[in-house]
């Protein structure tokens, strides 16, 4: 019976309208089966994406290596652009879709960055700019091939080469450390 009650729960607080993301694209299954997000979804993850990595260049730039700190800067000037030009080109009736501060998820990626020690760091930053990095991609990737709003679809395939190029400067930071 609790059970029961537990798992109604879960359905009615994932089907209510302020469960803001679908399960498919919080989940990862929209990723692993190649599926383009829905535009709330790619809006939604596009600005998250990009004051996480704004913030974490922050941290980079103060906390990192030269190298670091040379990307840092990199991302800090492309992730603002790119989250300026999202806002540009959101239909009126997805402005809501925004998110106005960091979620608890990434917030958590932030506090351990921060709380990395010195000789730390690297590992934690640069692996986090991988990931990070390869999770853009493949949002991109798939909005660019079946996202529903053309202007974001045609734009979402614009930044994608900017991405790819972030990805492997992450790769060449992470392997370099090693």
């Amino acid at each position: 019976m609790k059970k029961s009650i537990l798992a109604f729960a879960v359905l009615a607080a994932l089907a209510s309208p302020s469960f803001s993301q679908s399960i498919g694209e919080k989940s990862g299954v929209n990723s692993a089966l190649g599926i383009a997000p829905k535009t709330e979804d790619f809006i939604k993850e596009v600005a998250m994406s990009d004051m996480t990595e704004i913030e974490a260049a922050k941290i980079a730039q103060q906390e990192g290596n030269g190298e670091e700190k040379k990307f840092a800067g990199m991302m800090l000037a492309d992730h603002t652009k790119t989250s300026n030009e999202l806002k540009a080109m959101i239909p009126a009736n997805l402005r809501a879709a925004v998110p106005t501060s960091i979620d608890d998820a990434s917030q958590k990626k932030l506090a351990k960055l921060r709380d990395a020690k010195p000789e730390d760091f690297a590992s934690e930053y640069d692996a986090m700019q991988v990931s990070a990095h390869k999770d853009a991609v493949s949002l991109f990737e798939r909005y660019a091939s079946g996202g529903d709003d053309p202007k974001l679809k045609d734009w979402a395939g614009k930044t994608l080469p900017a991405l790819r190029h972030h990805l492997e400067m992450a790769q060449a930071l992470d392997k370099n450390r090693k």
